[in-house]
């Protein structure tokens, strides 16, 4: 259409075109994630300052060697950790990785402050980069970083490792021999009662283990199959068999639930003696159960009984509460009462009934009462940012009993060994402020209170929410 003048009017962009508007908005994203990796950068560049820190403090302590750096490198760890809430164990490892990041790796460094690369590719980088000896790590990260830039991590991995293993000092099966010294088992919390166990072995062992519990998943799904199909065709089917028509779990449910029989189950027939000494033993957990989940009728998989809504009439709250493994991870209560019944001997923790405060321990059979009550009460280690389960702990004397502390409830705390070590190797101190509170100190003055972890319990706020009735007077 032409105007008046006789020249052609520009329609401009059309403010709604979904086009424009998905180009504004990856362009803003991608400025907002330069902008993120840019702050991540200086975030690593204070931790190397941390880590340059605790090494200055070390060295005007007049000493050098690994003990004094690791114990000054903890107590600066702890007292960052106190304000990012993360475990001192972690802020310490980010230390010494960022401290490595700048002093090893500048153009890696460089990169990642200009937002080139981002904190993924900074690991992938390190992690290649650890087997290389210094005369070749300048041209590793040259062409790492190039490889990097413009990929996404994942696609990056494979030639980054490629250009590491080329300038590689050693073999590949040198340095598998060696890796294969750190292989290991490990349990992680992932909430709603479950866990992941994690295995490192050689990825030979791994894919064959894999391969064997994915083999025997396939054949109970087809045997599950054909007898479904038997029992449509009303056909009796053997109880002999596999095969359970019921049975609708996916593959990668039963090839959990085959690992886990296997492990709990199965002998170690490379290991084991003729007279299976191995194959007897049995596992073992520890968890609480309070009382009310204990005594409660399972009423299915819901997990509720009583009233339809799990509540108690008499005080408005559930009184089935999920029952806790040791470290205070809950579990479910069909789990929880499943342990319970097969248990042998139990131990009962008296709790207040509205603090939910450890008062006492008592079993059967008694025996060591004060490091059951302490245990009870102190089910993590008592640093406030440390998460490790009573099994890791020593039973510490606040006030120590050379200098007249008291072998009590009220002077002992389960700490773990590094943070046992740090209370009495370095600035750091605590006291006893009643109720098993303890009140931390750092070297920079912060105070950090930690609570006891509360067990698995229900509490009121009424002091007597359900009184005796009165009783009638004597008759004499």
């Amino acid at each position: 259409m032409a105007n008046v003048t006789g020249t052609v009017a520009d329609p401009g962009a059309d403010p709604v075109d979904p086009a424009v508007v998905l180009a504004a908005l990856a362009s803003m994203l991608e400025d907002t994630e330069a902008s993120i990796v840019r702050l991540q950068a200086v975030r690593e560049a204070q931790f190397a300052v941390a880590q340059r820190f605790a090494e200055g403090l070390a060295a005007d302590a007049g000493s050098v060697r690994g003990e004094s750096v690791d114990l000054a490198a903890r107590s600066v760890a702890a007292e960052l950790a106190g304000v990012l809430r993360m475990s001192d164990r972690v802020v310490q490892g980010r230390m010494a990785r960022a401290a490595e990041l700048m002093t090893r790796y500048p153009v890696t460094m460089q990169a990642f402050t200009d937002a080139r690369i981002n904190a993924a590719h900074v690991r992938l980088i390190q992690d290649a980069g650890a087997r290389l000896d210094d005369e070749v790590r300048a041209e590793f990260e040259q062409a790492a970083v190039a490889a990097c830039e413009g990929e996404t991590p994942h696609r990056a991995k494979r030639v980054v490792d490629r250009i590491a293993e080329r300038l590689a000092p050693r073999s590949l099966t040198e340095r598998h021999q060696d890796a294969q010294e750190q292989r290991r088992v490990w349990r992680e919390d992932l909430g709603d009662g479950q866990k992941a166990l994690g295995l490192i072995h050689s990825a030979a062992v791994i894919d064959g283990i894999y391969d064997r519990l994915t083999q025997q998943a396939r054949m109970i799904k087809t045997t599950n199959a054909a007898v479904a199909k038997d029992a449509a065709a009303g056909l009796t089917p053997d109880p002999e068999s596999l095969g359970d028509p019921t049975d609708d779990r996916t593959i990668d449910q039963l090839r959990a639930d085959l690992c886990a029989d296997t492990l709990l189950t199965g002998a170690p027939s490379g290991h084991d003696t003729v007279a299976g000494l191995l194959s007897a033993i049995q596992a073992r957990v520890e968890v609480t159960v309070p009382a009310f989940t204990a005594m409660a009728a399972d009423t299915g998989t819901s997990g509720r009984s009583g009233s339809p809504t799990g509540a108690s009439p008499a005080f408005g709250v559930r009184t089935e509460q999920p029952g806790e493994l040791a470290g205070g991870q809950p579990i479910d209560t069909h789990t929880a009462r499943i342990l319970a019944g097969d248990a042998v001997a139990w131990e009962r923790v008296l709790t207040h009934p509205i603090t939910g405060a450890i008062l006492a321990v008592d079993r059967y059979r008694p025996n060591a009462d004060l490091r059951r009550l302490l245990h009870a009460r102190d089910s993590r280690c008592r640093f406030f940012t440390c998460g490790l389960p009573p099994i890791t702990q020593d039973l510490d004397h606040t006030i120590d009993a050379a200098f007249g502390g008291a072998t009590e409830e009220g002077n002992l705390g389960g700490l773990c060994r590094r943070h046992h070590v740090l209370k009495h190797q370095t600035a750091w101190t605590v006291k006893q402020r009643g109720a098993g509170i303890l009140e931390w100190t750092s070297p920079a003055g912060a105070t950090y209170i930690d609570q006891p972890p509360a067990p698995v319990t229900f509490t009121t706020d009424e002091p007597n929410p359900d009184p005796p009735p009165a009783r009638e007077p004597a008759p004499f």
